[in-house]
């Protein structure tokens, strides 16, 4: 309330013509002697300003100079030009080495004295903070994130595996040794990282990331597919889990597809060829098959996702009349949509699959077990299918810049998986 009223008497003293005497709101050191008529009074002599008095003695303080010391640091204006020309004198002057500080000026505090001398001369050590697999020796926890692998010894075994053609590459870098250009690209594919990322992580340029990454992905392509990983009869039947060869002693591979996604391309008839009914979205599907041990012993080539998986194995090696993958009396298992029996069977391989209702109400009680024995043998191919997808770029949407590789990109993900440990236990 009592603002409101404040307020109110500014407004009614603001409206109103200043008078002399009138209102006390000007201090009288703000007129001069003049102004002032003198009087008599039963009091005494007292003195009232004249009428008309205007003050007009104010202490303003006169502007001030900069002072000397100011004057020294400012110092005088410069153009941009030679602004910019003196920012370029101090960039090639100044090294890292060394870095001479100017002399400080003589300290005004007498306890000062008592300080230890400056050093004038700061020297600058930086150690480089560039990625590499020897910053990783001893820590195998981080050597697994980046890699896949359990520990540097066993990334430096993988890395000898690929022969002596690492160093007789097209695409040389001279900053990043080999060890290092393959440990930029098991980041790529492991962890899903973008180049400009690994460019930082690496301390060089992005465009050097994606050749080196480029190549090195063909060549980890074409080096893998010189490992013969379809075994013969003898070695299946003599790593086949105990419990695996009592139920289905005859199984040479354990089949499933799986499919990777893709960013949606630009062409019409692209879209409708790659697009998975399954997935609902655009994707790349790949079969993948495993030995009852556990190891991936047939990586398919890769189609769009609108291919069933009879037309995959259709068009796969293991169909040709002119293959040596099967014997007679071995057996295929595989999930219950992989309806190939026919195609296998004028070569005397049975296709262990799931039952089909065909029309009835439920199945039968030993056609229960049956499945349930399929379905816990049949989970090997699920689990190697899940390692396989821990590299992140399998569960990323591949660029348009990198679909032609994904069949590649898939190959060396999966290959890689024979390199660990194993998933399947001896009593499996």
């Amino acid at each position: 309330m009592k603002w409101r009223i404040a307020i109110k008497r500014i407004d009614e003293v603001s409206k109103k013509v200043w008078e002399p005497g009138k209102y006390d709101i000007v201090c009288r050191k703000h007129f001069r002697t003049e102004d002032y008529v003198e009087h008599s009074t039963l009091l005494g002599e007292k003195k009232n300003l004249k009428k008309g008095a205007v003050p007009s003695v104010f202490g303003f303080r006169p502007e001030s100079s900069p002072s000397a010391k100011r004057r020294r640091t400012r110092g005088p204006r410069k153009s941009l030009d030679e602004v910019d020309m003196n920012l370029n004198d101090i960039g090639n002057e100044v090294t890292v080495e060394s870095i001479e500080t100017s002399k400080p000026e003589t300290p005004s505090d007498p306890d000062s004295s008592r300080l230890p001398p400056a050093d004038h001369t700061v020297q600058c050590k930086l150690s480089s903070d560039r990625y590499s697999i020897e910053k990783f020796m001893f820590k195998p926890r981080a050597v697994q994130y980046y890699t896949s692998f359990d520990s540097c010894d066993h990334f430096i075994l993988f890395f000898n595996i690929l022969g002596p053609a690492v160093e007789k590459l097209d695409y040389k870098c001279s900053v990043l040794s080999p060890k290092n250009q393959l440990f930029m690209t098991l980041m790529k594919l492991r962890q899903g990282k973008d180049d400009m990322e690994l460019a930082i992580m690496f301390e060089v340029s992005r465009s050097v990331v994606g050749q080196i990454v480029n190549t090195w992905m063909n060549f980890l392509y074409f080096q893998l597919q010189e490992v013969n990983t379809w075994p013969s009869k003898e070695v299946i039947r003599h790593t086949m889990p105990e419990n695996f060869n009592k139920q289905f002693p005859s199984t040479r591979v354990i089949l499933d597809a799986t499919e990777i996604p893709i960013q949606k391309p630009s062409n019409v008839n692209a879209q409708s060829a790659i697009f998975s009914t399954y997935k609902n979205k655009n994707t790349l599907k790949t079969m993948i098959g495993c030995t009852p041990h556990g190891v991936v012993s047939y990586i398919s080539r890769s189609y769009g996702g609108s291919a069933s998986d009879r037309q995959i194995i259709e068009r796969s090696k293991l169909c040709s009349d002119t293959s040596s993958f099967f014997q007679r009396k071995d057996s295929i298992m595989a999930d219950r949509g992989i309806m190939v029996q026919d195609l296998f069977a004028t070569k005397d391989v049975y296709v262990n699959t799931p039952t089909m209702l065909k029309g009835k109400s439920q199945l039968e009680p030993e056609e229960v077990v049956h499945d349930r024995r399929i379905a816990s043998k049949r989970i090997h191919i699920e689990r190697e299918i899940g390692l396989g997808k821990t590299f992140k770029m399998l569960k990323r949407d591949l660029p348009h810049s990198k679909i032609l590789m994904g069949e590649r990109i898939a190959f060396i993900c999966f290959s890689i998986n024979n390199f660990r440990n194993s998933i399947v236990g001896l009593l499996a």
